[in-house]
């Protein structure tokens, strides 16, 4: 059984397999440090270099070397790059077929059931034990939970594992949630009937983020085809629900000790590195007039006027966070949005209405705690009644709806980056970028509050959370070529002690 973490650490719920040791993953870094040497590789294999000098005691400033040698793996499998690339291209549209069927699945929020058994059946055609886990339906009262949005009676993650069961460990995560696809009839098809032109697939949620699935799908499908025996420790595969709203999937997940030595999220990252993103606030304001016959509207209260001058107001946070960027945001002109997402007032045409709900999203500075931005919010709202004096007397009523998430960011020279960094560029020639996003991704949760170092790396996507979303079928097949190779590397020279 694992052993629980023993260290005062408060919010995580660390574990460590190796019994009796106190000490858990989730209070330790990483105890080792790949150095990265791509020019020194053979054309079609990958070797990896054994520790220079195993310690029993890998703790702060302790590391192993990882390099690019003419050694083979001691596990006595060598990665055939050829090979690997040859299988993936093999079972390539076989991921596609799977991605239509899970773009095909309306899994918006609270919709997820249909999804879900699509990825639970590939999963276990791909060798792993899958587990339903129950979202708690007290998740919402977790302190690091947001605001759940739909009970969550019935819901659930698919978690699948493949391997021993000992280190090392790997957790790959994905959300099969979908945000809906808001006027259909502007689509050139329908949002859930996947349309493949050329190079691309469309439908909603085939960049955001299914495409990643058929991506992490492939490359274990293909490693371990090419490979048989390159799984040498635990792979874990998350599917978890409602990342579009609060990241209570995967919170519940980790409660239930669902965590692993790293993880990747196959998210829309084109290719690219994804290691930091903003904290991310969902409030609801309701604002309250005077409600009349159209008649008598000069002597009514009109909340939508009212609320035009809070977003007057809202808009002027906006400006005062964009004129200190955070250093961790560094190439994003503009990180912090303030997003009115849904407006709704009224019922009728001849009617002065009652109340107008405004829901908004809030990207602000990771510097900031949830509450801290959630204080910085209202008191932006509440400003509007230094000037609409029935604002002052009536001011609108604030909640939380939904995300209350800090920022977050991993180190680009973090041996995880490192890695997964080194994997691309055998695969495609070049490094790729580590770039942060002016939104959220579940890995804040891994690095925030298990300590568990993350990023996201996934295909190229067009027109996310838009009309006509797509995502290039070449660059899911290009994804996987890395995600196979580091996966391969992962397992093939494991961190002791870890």
């Amino acid at each position: 059984m694992p052993g629980r973490c023993s260290a005062a650490r408060g919010s995580h719920a660390g574990w460590d397999r190796r019994a009796p040791r106190t000490s858990c993953r989730a209070c330790r870094p990483l105890p080792w440090s790949p150095r990265i040497q791509p020019s020194g590789y053979l054309a079609t294999r990958l070797y990896i270099a054994p520790a220079l000098a195993p310690s029993s005691d890998l703790g702060v400033g302790s590391s192993k070397v990882f390099g690019l040698d003419i050694r083979p793996f001691e596990r006595g499998t060598r990665l055939d790059l050829d090979q690997l690339d040859a299988a993936i291209t093999e079972r390539a549209e076989a991921a596609f077929s799977f991605l239509e069927r899970l773009v095909a699945a309306p899994s918006t929020v609270g919709n997820e059931d249909e999804a879900q058994v699509i990825v639970e059946h590939e999963l276990k055609r791909l060798g792993f034990e899958v587990e339903r886990l129950s979202i708690p339906e007290g998740i919402g009262d977790d302190p690091l939970a947001g605001v759940p949005q739909v009970p969550h009676a019935g819901r659930y993650d698919v978690i699948g594992r493949l391997g021993d069961g000992n280190d090392p460990s790997l957790l790959l995560n994905g959300h099969v949630d979908v945000v809906p696809a808001e006027q259909p009839d502007l689509w050139t098809s329908p949002p859930f009937e996947p349309r493949r032109d050329g190079d691309r697939m469309f439908g909603r949620g085939a960049g955001d983020m299914k495409g990643g699935f058929a991506m992490a799908m492939l490359a274990v499908d293909a490693l371990m085809a090419a490979h048989p025996g390159a799984i040498g420790g635990s792979l874990l595969f998350a599917s978890v629900i409602e990342e579009e709203c609060t990241g209570n999937g995967t919170l519940a997940a980790a409660r239930a000790g669902v965590l692993a030595d790293a993880a990747i999220l196959p998210e829309p990252t084109g290719l690219d590195l994804l290691v930091a993103g903003v904290g991310i606030l969902w409030l609801d304001v309701v604002v309250t007039g005077w409600s009349a016959h159209a008649e008598a509207a000069d002597r009514a209260v009109n909340p939508v006027d009212l609320s035009l001058r809070i977003v007057e107001r809202l808009r002027g946070l906006e400006r005062e966070m964009n004129t200190r960027i955070e250093p961790v945001m560094d190439g994003v002109a503009h990180p912090y949005n303030v997003n009115i997402g849904t407006f709704r007032s009224g019922d009728w045409p001849s009617s002065v209405p009652a109340t107008a709900t405004l829901r908004i999203r809030v990207g602000h500075p990771s510097a900031w705690s949830a509450e801290e931005a959630e204080a910085r919010v209202r008191a932006a709202i509440l400003s509007a009644g230094e000037e609409e004096r029935w604002l002052r007397d009536h001011p609108p009523a604030i909640r939380a709806s939904g995300f209350k998430a800090r920022g977050y960011a991993l180190a680009a020279d973090d041996p995880l980056a490192e890695l997964v960094a080194a994997s691309h560029e055998t695969a495609h020639g070049a490094r790729p970028r580590a770039k942060p996003l002016a939104s959220t991704t579940d890995a804040r949760i891994y690095l925030n509050d298990f300590a568990v170092p993350a990023l996201c790396y996934g295909p190229i996507a067009h027109d996310i959370h838009g009309i006509d979303e797509s995502v290039e079928l070449s660059s899911i097949v290009a994804g996987a070529r890395t995600l196979a190779r580091f996966i391969g590397t992962w397992y093939a020279d494991p961190p002791e002690h870890r």
